[in-house]
């Protein structure tokens, strides 16, 4: 199996180019916008569907409930890199096809192959990741 990380410091990121490419494999049509952040946000439907979602005026006289019902619509609404299974074979081919084009800012992402039937999980240290089976682990046995 493959799976995919940021071999460098700053943390894993698709660029929107990559971001692009999964979504057309993945047959979701994305609507992008800048956010006032400066960063763009890639939503999965058009902006007269996404009504309960809290503008930045709203949020902060909103009970909390009301941000949580936002935030859930906000997540089901928009594309965000880091919620896309590592494993994700879309993914996969994404990185594997584009190469250092499919990294986003910061981010050198790579592919590790794990044996069928192996553990494994990704282990992150100020955003440089490496992907660890229970192998690659020294255990220590209780007395």
């Amino acid at each position: 199996m493959k799976v995919v990380y940021n071999s460098r410091h700053g943390g894993f990121s698709l660029s929107t180019e990559g971001i692009a490419a999964y979504a057309a494999r993945k047959g979701i049509t994305l609507y992008l916008e800048d956010s006032h952040y400066g960063l763009t946000v890639y939503w999965t439907v058009p902006a007269d569907q996404r009504s309960g979602i809290l503008r930045d005026d709203e949020w902060h006289t909103a009970d909390m409930d009301a941000r949580r019902k936002s935030n859930e619509l906000y997540a089901r609404m928009t594309l965000d890199d880091r919620s896309i299974s590592r494993s994700d074979p879309e993914l996969v081919a994404v990185v594997e096809a584009m190469g250092d084009a499919a990294s986003g800012t910061h981010a050198s992402l790579r592919i590790a192959e794990v044996e069928t039937g192996k553990r494994w999980r990704i282990d992150e240290y100020d955003g440089a990741e490496t992907v660890m089976t229970v192998d690659d682990y020294e255990w220590h046995i209780a007395d």
